[in-house]
């Protein structure tokens, strides 16, 4: 007997109370914050749809995985349980724990790239792009042209665009191969909303760097969001179970960086994997000067028997069932009422285009921020801008808009219900119908770097 409705692949053993506040009370809160939801306190949030990172909710067996931690600094048995699992299903002979994503990146970039150099990606996230950047690198996105048009429809909208990074690699060549240091795909495409990347344009991209001698890199924090849509919508895939999937994805890649703060299903740490034993070894040496030492990588022992349970649990296909199909339940509601949102839906989240919906808000006056801030006061919804103030800053001060200004709604592993959801939907349609009053917003003052997070706003005039 087949059901239509798709429910959620666990029972709530425990329960955490939500605070509602009044619009007066959040209007008060938002100017106290400096009109940056980054800012606010998460007790004056209602649905919080800030990251999907390190806030989703453990299942019973992580929980009494982490009372199985054991703490030894060194050669810790939790090291080598994570240890095994994970090569088991990346097959990276070398593998190296961290505190969470962007120390994986920070290392693999401090020790492999210099300045002057190019490493190419479908999109880079933010960290991943500062982390290039400070060592006065360039970090330039090649996804294909479908990628950059919200209402653009195509099924793996976070492919790489293979000739253009062919003409890249031709260029390195033609300078002696010392431009391109290695090649990256972020599977699934954050930055683009949440769009996966096909086997069949990774396995395009591992021809190239085979043809041009370079080392082929993922960042995989979603990775098994990637595989599942790989298997709902590439040909010739519908048969496989997304741990086999997944399994070969890692094995067309020489390293990944992983946030396991997405789907390592933990609240904190991260990795980074390879092959190549110098690279390994130069990434050990940085680890132990600035995260811990190899075995544990700033991380307790407990939190790597919850990584090591959660990287098992997130390739379970009722999981994933749920999970894609619960953020798409919420861009289908939207799309059913006119509100532009970045089609299909992503894995992880729901990316409304602000600079659709808000038009007479101009790039320079961020409407990103106007939405995310209305999204607040309306209902006390939190997402996050991803556009102009995330991407816009260039490294020699100068702003320039980026393709889109979208707000993310990334919603959390196993924490809301479809309730919650239906409510976020209320939210986002109330400010749709207002979107003709909301101004835009200028910066008051803001870091050079990362500066989404901290920046300091005022409504402009």
């Amino acid at each position: 007997m087949h059901h239509k409705t798709i429910i959620e692949p666990f029972r709530i053993k425990s329960v955490e109370a939500i605070k509602f506040t009044t619009r007066e009370d959040r209007v008060a809160a938002l100017a106290d914050a400096g009109h940056n939801v980054f800012r606010l306190h998460a007790e004056d949030v209602l649905i919080d749809l800030l990251t999907d990172s390190g806030t989703g909710a453990m299942s019973a067996r992580q929980w009494g995985a982490l009372m199985q931690g054991d703490e030894s600094y060194a050669g810790s048995r939790s090291f080598y349980r994570f240890r095994d699992v994970v090569q088991e299903l990346t097959g990276f002979e070398h593998i190296i724990p961290t505190h969470q994503g962007r120390a994986a990146e920070r290392i693999l970039f401090h020790t492999q790239v210099h300045e002057g150099q190019i490493v190419p990606n479908n999109n880079h996230f933010d960290t991943t792009r500062a982390n290039i950047e400070i060592e006065r690198a360039e970090a330039r996105d090649l996804v294909i042209a479908e990628g950059r048009v919200p209402a653009a429809i195509h099924p793996f909208k976070g492919n790489i665009d293979l000739d253009a990074l062919e003409r890249l690699l031709v260029e390195d060549r033609d300078r002696g191969g010392t431009v391109v240091p290695l090649v990256m795909v972020t599977i699934t495409n954050n930055s683009g909303g949440g769009q996966p990347v096909s086997l069949e344009n990774l396995r395009g991209v591992r021809r190239l760097c085979d043809a041009y001698r370079k080392p082929f890199f993922l960042d995989a924090c979603r990775f098994a969001e990637n595989a599942y849509f790989i298997k709902l919508r590439e040909e010739g895939q519908g048969h496989r179970p997304p741990r086999e999937i997944a399994r070969e994805v890692f094995r067309l890649a020489d390293g990944c960086t992983m946030s396991a703060k997405k789907d390592g299903l933990a609240n904190i740490g991260g990795f980074l994997a390879m092959n190549d034993g110098r690279w390994a070894e130069a990434a050990r040496n940085l680890l132990i000067l600035t995260e811990g030492f190899p075995t544990y990588g700033g991380l307790a022992g407990y939190d790597l028997e919850a990584i090591a349970r959660g990287l098992e649990e997130v390739v379970e296909e009722p999981y994933l069932k749920y999970r894609i199909r619960s953020t798409a339940y919420l861009a289908d509601k939207l799309i059913a009422r006119g509100v532009p949102i970045i089609q299909p839906a992503g894995g992880h989240a729901i990316y409304l285009d602000a600079r659709a919906l808000l038009p007479h808000i101009p790039p320079a006056r961020y409407p990103g921020i106007a939405l995310a801030n209305a999204l607040y006061v309306e209902g006390g919804v939190r997402g996050v801008e991803i556009g102009t103030v995330m991407f816009g800053l260039r490294p020699d001060g100068t702003e320039v808009p980026p393709a889109m200004d979208l707000v993310r709604l990334a919603i959390p592993r196993r924490v809301y219900t479809q309730s919650h959801i239906d409510y976020v939907a209320e939210v986002v349609l109330a400010v749709a119908a207002a979107a003709a009053a909301l101004g835009g917003y200028r910066i008051v003052s803001a870091p050079p770097v990362l500066r989404h997070f901290t920046a300091v706003f005022e409504p402009a005039a």
